[in-house]
């Protein structure tokens, strides 16, 4: 009965969340959003097995507008999906696949008119990267597929081909591939070496290459890429050293594979697939400069979860029965590894609007309102 109800509660208010802000209008029409916790909306609630991170409980979503109401995003309210949307012209992220999935009209209607996540929390580049307990990328590539395959039913190719041409893809995934990496050298009382890293640097670059040229094959020409976050500076990781400090060793594990991601992007992948656009943002340069700043982007707080137990609130997951900060928007980190909605608000807003050092080529608003050639069929 409870799954009955979050399933009836989660489309409605997904088939409500894509309605366009009154402020301005939408600059694309549509958004697709593939990716992991930090740009899940929800689907992970679909997903059965008690191993499965889910985020459908308090105190997730106490300051959700209408709420406070859990969705199953890892955030006191919206998510970076739901900024990044905003800016686009958007009220919120687009709803999750799998509160669609049984309704095909409903899900027609949200890929054409707003678009659809296929985010899931725990997920991975890989499949074997949390495996059983999310959708792996692959996975959400293929759903993808089957949302294209009923918008052609409704509408023609030829539409659905330009539809896809001028909508935003979202794609930020790759922390939990590297996140499990560092566990298993762990397990095996060793540490990893170069040697180890550049083959999963290159295992990871290759699956990467397959999604995106796989999405481009679909209609993709506008995808916003977030590379990995500074991991090694939450709170879970911070918990285990002994001064509360990042962990060094496991941000420059990051360092390398955003390292790779930049330069297969511009050099490999790009120049292969005409009329490709894309903006990679930095997201891990952009939490360290928070984490260096605060005061200038009125946080007080920068190594501790707002929701949680013990030792910098990290010892534990955000659960009902947890100590909750009070002042939510003074807090970078919402739980022991996911952003709060503050901190989410002020990525998106430098991945969209600059400075210009978080974006590259060019930054997520310019990305929008690039023109783009017609993909033949």
């Amino acid at each position: 009965m409870k799954g009955v109800v979050a399933g009836i509660i989660m489309v409605l208010c997904a088939v409500a969340g894509f309605q366009p802000s009154f402020k301005s209008a939408r600059a694309v029409p549509a958004i697709y959003v593939l990716g992991d916790s930090t740009l899940d909306v929800g689907n992970n609630n679909y997903l059965l097995g008690k191993s499965v991170p889910n985020a459908l409980r308090p105190f997730y979503g106490v300051d959700f507008p209408g709420g406070p109401m859990p969705t199953g995003r890892y955030s006191n309210g919206y998510n970076i999906a739901d900024y990044i949307a905003k800016n686009l012209g958007f009220k919120r992220s687009p709803p999750a696949y799998l509160s669609l999935e049984a309704h095909h009209r409903q899900l027609v209607r949200s890929a054409l008119h707003g678009g659809v996540s296929y985010a899931s929390a725990g997920a991975g580049i890989l499949d074997s990267t949390n495996a059983g307990n999310n959708i792996p990328l692959s996975k959400q590539v293929k759903y993808f597929h089957l949302s294209k395959l009923a918008m052609e039913a409704k509408e023609g190719s030829q539409v659905v081909s330009d539809h896809l041409a001028r909508s935003f893809f979202i794609l930020g995934i790759g922390s939990n591939d590297l996140y499990q990496f560092v566990l298993e050298q762990q397990a095996k009382n060793k540490s990893a070496t170069q040697s180890d890293a550049a083959a999963l640097y290159d295992s990871l670059m290759s699956n990467y290459s397959a999604t995106i040229t796989d999405l481009y094959t679909m209609g993709a020409r506008k995808i916003g890429i977030i590379n990995a976050g500074a991991t090694g500076c939450i709170p879970r990781v911070r918990a285990h050293t002994a001064t509360g400090a990042c962990d060094n060793g496991l941000n420059e594990l990051v360092v390398g594979f955003n390292g790779a991601l930049s330069s297969f992007l511009a050099g490999g992948l790009a120049p292969k697939l005409p009329g490709l656009a894309y903006s990679l943002a930095d997201n891990f340069a952009h939490r360290l400069d928070i984490i260096a700043h605060p005061q200038a982007a009125g946080f007080v707080d920068t190594a501790s979860a707002c929701c949680g137990s013990g030792k910098l609130g990290a010892e534990g997951d955000c659960l009902p029965t947890s100590r909750i900060c009070e002042n939510r928007d003074g807090y970078i980190y919402w739980d022991w590894i996911h952003a709060t909605q503050r901190a989410a608000e002020l990525a998106a807003q430098a991945f969209f609007r600059g400075p210009a050092q978080f974006t590259t080529p060019i930054s997520f608003k310019q990305l929008a309102e690039k023109s783009y050639p017609l993909p033949s069929i």
